[in-house]
């Protein structure tokens, strides 16, 4: 066969996995633009690599971009801005009319909410997760991936597994949910400290999302201290759904964004708080009140 036949053969081969390919790296790294650039660094690997050497080339291709999404992920910890990009899932302003469950966006909330939780994840917790219980990839391939055998792969496996269950031991209702942090915005805006170390977990986790990096508080007390964070200069709220989740958005008097917080509620508690305030990427959303 001609050099020319056989790379057509290697396109052709790659491009039938490229979407597993770009689903692995979507779910390991919460962004689409993140997961393209992966999936093209796989290709050009693959460009240099003798073709007809590779026995499984879709298992070859799955630890190319498992190694890759290892090292964004690494990366992002290293240096919290560089996980930026498009990483926060869906946002759908809500009608205020209309309950969001009859919005058909929200088919895939599950998927998107899973994402919500992948992210607090380590690396190694992470990618053994998604390769071995979202895509079936076997613990020695992953442990190559990792570096470790596979005993070592399959109990980070099984470490992340019990993280994302924690997150679901209660399940309840998107109406529900809504409920709780519509308890949360009327205790804010009341000052009622007892109302809010009711609604929030005694370990919860407040993230704002800053330009500079991510800063982490811990704990109902703390973030209940802090409750003025989450009123600011507000002029209008407006009930958002992200990847699923509840929270609000708030704009300022001329109509630009403020910040967007969503919550992650576990029984009638919010256990998790992300609030986004960078302005430059509030205003590249073109969110209106």
């Amino acid at each position: 066969m001609s050099d020319h036949g056989q790379a057509d053969l290697v396109t052709e081969a790659f491009e039938a996995q490229r979407e597993r390919l770009r689903a692995v790296a979507f779910r390991m790294l919460g962004s689409h633009a993140d997961a393209e650039d992966v999936v093209q660094e796989a290709w050009l690997r693959l460009s240099r690599q003798d073709a007809a050497a590779i026995h499984n080339l879709g298992g070859w291709l799955t630890t190319v971009v498992g190694r890759i999404s290892l090292d964004v992920l690494r990366s992002r910890q290293r240096r919290p801005e560089a996980s930026y990009g498009d990483r926060l899932p869906g946002i759908v302003v809500l009608d205020e009319e209309a309950e969001p469950e009859e919005e058909a966006v929200l088919a895939d909330s599950v998927g998107l909410a899973l994402l919500v939780v992948l992210q607090s994840l380590k690396p190694g917790e992470r990618l053994a997760f998604v390769l071995h219980d979202l895509f079936a990839v076997p613990f020695d391939e992953i442990g190559r991936i990792l570096g470790k055998s596979a005993d070592a792969a399959k109990m980070l496996a099984s470490r992340a597994r019990g993280k994302v269950r924690a997150t679901e031991r209660e399940p309840v209702s998107g109406r529900e949910q809504r409920q709780v942090v519509r308890a949360f915005r009327a205790a804010v805006r009341d000052g009622d400290f007892e109302e809010l170390l009711r609604v929030l977990d005694p370990e919860v986790k407040l993230t704002v999302d800053t330009p500079g990096g991510e800063v982490v508080v811990l704990g109902a007390t703390e973030i209940a201290g802090r409750a003025r964070l989450f009123s600011g200069a507000a002029a209008r709220e407006r009930e958002v759904l992200v990847g699923g989740l509840p929270g609000f958005m708030s704009w300022r008097a001329d109509g630009t964004p403020l910040s967007i917080l969503y919550f992650t509620v576990t029984g009638d508690r919010i256990t998790a708080i992300t609030a986004l305030t960078d302005a430059t990427r509030l205003a590249a959303m073109n969110l209106s009140p």
